[in-house]
């Protein structure tokens, strides 16, 4: 059983007295309340117990006494009523707090608990974010003072510096770079859908473009469960920082980073082995290239020596454990090939997760490592093509100068049933919202032509908790995007059940209309070819190629380079791998067309290397071999690889459940069984099912016998029947 408790980033809680609910018509005691109306949704609703206002001020007034400053306000019914966390916002003010972040101006939604995680993600970010932009604007004249200045947020939006916060903060890095590759790739390179693939030092960072930005409104970061739009960016703890090691017979690639500071062992600092080491042993990586700000003077060379001794080192540990004889390239290109797996990974999740054909996109590849593992990834994937942008190394920070400015309004609906007397209050709220965005904007200098406008409404099946954000040109529309985006997530749709709306959302834009990207000149015919500059060899497959070495800055628009090469950019290492080419677009970038993918037999033996890929790939399992096996550690990896199954069936389940039980207090297990009835694989879960599980599912089916049939449901609850 698995139970993470992360770090609470509060230092204390203290209650507010007072409590406000909706008004029903069965409410005991309401001839006694005081009927007080929404601000915010016109909804009615009664005061059962007034803000006390004394017990408040000798509560902060201790909470100030210990030295806090900065606190967090989280009402239970403050999305539709605020009114009494404006009056705690004055009070502490008042008495002298800093900073005070209400739960209904950051994020207001239902659910006070994700909520409340919110609001004080924004309490202790926001004051650091405050100090760090005074200390910017600071080392300028008048202190900026009637100077346009954006930031980004999270949601891949331009926001100016006196609005950004830290709840929309916390993904606007790696949100710029998802606006860099949209920008420059989908509609001018490529009319198909996009996977960006952002590589770094100590992560790795994936998404999709499609012609919209795809948004989450509730994820959970380092544990905390965050209501804010962000764009949908799944990350793994893989980069050319993460740290190689060999555990139980397995190669294993992070999560651990050595960082910036020791580094990888070719940093010269005492580091340990990385995916940087790796990939400088197999010659991928070209010290020559790289600056000499390397070792504790920060004055020399990256040490390929170093790491070459620290991979033999390996090799000995991995031959005498595995009885095999492998060369210390084929221990570096093995860790390299786990590597890869698992930045595949969070790609599917992302593509065949949500109902959509990896095959059917193209790889988008940028970030400081990306270039040496983007063939690789696009062929383990099914994907034909890579983008490769000339920015390729700083795409994140171009992205950012590509963004345009968003002003988002949302109001909560109060759970309001999806039904055609309620579209005109629907459509009335829609509008209202789009003039306050179109007005936010108008006052940042954006004529009516450069303004569009996006509505959203926030849906859900009655009695579920998970809610879609839908867009759809009408009210009466809406229905039909829910109903085809809750097909295509999970599978299914509930044709009875009613569907209510959380919150309409309205997203206005101000285009920035960037100017195109600059072309470079045509290559002449005779030179479709560039000269390489040098050819080296690099290891590829259990041998070594020669591998022609190119400049960027030596290409044209029409260059053709066949694989295996290399191209060397200021920012970033290119690897177009064997059986792939690349082609220079009119702007510089880079087209790889990928080769199929080699397809290795696979015997009886034991395969240290293939057995850690496994650990991270199991659908695609039938795709490796050519015919049925069978060997003693079958067992093995089916038990590691299928874990990650049993742990999507439980997500499914608890998005999509009606129960309490499940949803909230997720009291549920999920587990993968064998012809025999026999446990292959579990999610860590509930374990005291597990005992019982195996021994239901093997009555199930000597009961039923040959009645049993595959899609099958089968419901048992009987204490006799295994349990």
């Amino acid at each position: 059983m698995e139970i993470v408790k992360p770090e609470v980033l509060y230092e204390q809680v203290v209650e507010v007295k007072g409590r406000v609910i909706p008004k029903k018509n069965d409410c005991e005691g309401e001839a006694h309340w005081k009927v007080v109306k929404s601000n915010v949704t016109d909804e009615v609703m009664f005061e059962v117990e007034p803000l006390d206002e004394d017990d408040l001020r000798r509560s902060l007034k201790a909470l100030f006494d210990r030295g806090i400053r900065s606190i967090a306000v989280a009402l239970m019914h403050s999305y539709v009523y605020n009114q009494h966390e404006i009056r705690v916002e004055a009070i502490a003010t008042e008495m002298g707090f800093t900073h005070v972040s209400l739960s209904s101006n950051v994020m207001p939604m239902i659910r006070i608990v994700p909520r409340g995680f919110t609001t004080s993600v924004d309490t202790y970010l926001t004051p650091a974010i405050k100090r760090y932009l005074q200390g910017f604007s600071a080392g300028f004249a008048n202190q900026l003072d009637g100077v346009n200045v954006q930031f980004m947020q999270s949601d891949g939006g331009l926001t100016p510096m006196s609005f950004f916060n830290g709840s929309r903060a916390i993904l606007s890095g790696p949100a710029g770079g998802v606006v860099g590759y949209a920008a420059t790739t989908f509609g001018k390179e490529t009319d198909q859908a996009v996977i960006g693939f952002d590589m770094g030092g100590t992560s790795t960072d994936v998404s999709r473009y499609d012609g919209s930005y795809q948004h989450v409104f509730e994820t959970t970061t380092a544990g905390v469960t965050i209501q804010a739009p962000q764009l949908d960016i799944s990350t793994v703890a893989a980069g050319g920082g993460s740290i190689l090691s060999f555990r139980a017979g397995l190669f294993a690639a992070g999560p651990d980073s050595a960082s910036a500071h020791p580094g990888p062992v070719c940093y010269r600092k005492g580091g340990p082995l990385t995916i940087t080491d790796a990939n400088l042993v197999l010659g991928r990586l070209i010290p020559s290239y790289f600056p000499q700000i390397f070792g504790p003077k920060e004055n020399e060379s990256l040490d390929k020596e170093a790491a070459v001794q620290a991979f033999e080192k390996m090799a000995e540990e991995v031959n005498s454990f595995m009885k095999t004889d492998l060369s210390t390239q084929e221990v570096a290109q093995g860790f390299i090939a786990v590597a890869n797996e698992s930045m595949c990974r969070p790609i599917r999740n992302l593509t065949q997760g949500k109902g959509y054909d990896t095959r059917n996109h193209v790889l988008a590849c940028f970030g400081g490592a990306g270039g040496q593992h983007a063939c690789a990834i696009a062929r383990s994937l099914g994907m034909k093509t890579v983008f490769v942008h000339k920015y390729a190394g700083i795409l994140s920070a171009y992205g950012m100068a590509l963004a345009d400015v968003v002003h988002e309004e949302q109001i909560p609906c109060a759970s309001l049933e999806f039904q055609p007397s309620n579209f005109s209050s629907l459509n009335s709220s829609l509008e209202s919202l789009s003039i306050k965005c179109i007005q936010a904007l108008q006052k940042q200098g954006f004529e009516n032509h450069l303004i569009r406008t996006e509505k959203f409404l926030h849906m859900r099946y009655q009695g579920t908790d998970c809610a879609l954000m839908c867009s759809a040109p009408s009210v009466e529309a809406f229905l039909e995007a829910f109903l085809k985006q809750y097909k295509k997530e999970f599978g299914f749709t509930m044709p009875n059940r009613a569907v209510l709306i959380d919150d309409v959302r309205v997203r206005g834009v101000g285009c920035t209309q960037f100017g195109r990207e600059a072309s470079l000149a045509e290559a002449p015919p005779h030179l479709s070819v560039p000269k390489a500059v040098e050819t080296v060899d690099v290891f590829f497959d259990s041998r070594y190629e020669k591998t022609n070495v190119y400049k960027m800055e030596d290409l044209s628009y029409g260059h053709v380079l066949g694989g295996p090469c290399i191209v060397m950019d200021k920012l970033s290492t290119i690897l177009v791998e064997p059986d792939c080419s690349c082609v220079v677009s009119e702007q510089g970038n880079l087209r790889i067309d990928v080769g199929q993918e080699r397809k290795e037999r696979i015997g009886t033996e034991l395969d240290t290397i293939q057995l850690s890929v496994f650990s991270h790939r199991f659908m695609s399992i039938a795709g490796e071999l050519e015919e049925p096996f069978f060997f003693p550690h079958f067992f093995l990896f089916l038990t590691i690889c299928t874990s990650q199954i049993s742990e999507q069936m439980g997500r499914i389940l608890q998005r999509t459940s009606i129960s309490t039980n499940i949803k909230e207090r997720l009291d549920f297990s999920c587990a993968l069984f064998g012809p025999d009835g026999g446990l292959v694989s579990n999610a860590p879960h509930i374990p005291v099912h597990l005992g019982a599980m195996q021994s239901t599912v093997r009555y199930q089916m000597t009961t039923l016998g040959d009645n049993l049939h595959p899609g099958d449901v089968i419901l048992a609850n009987h204490p006799q029947a295994g349990q």
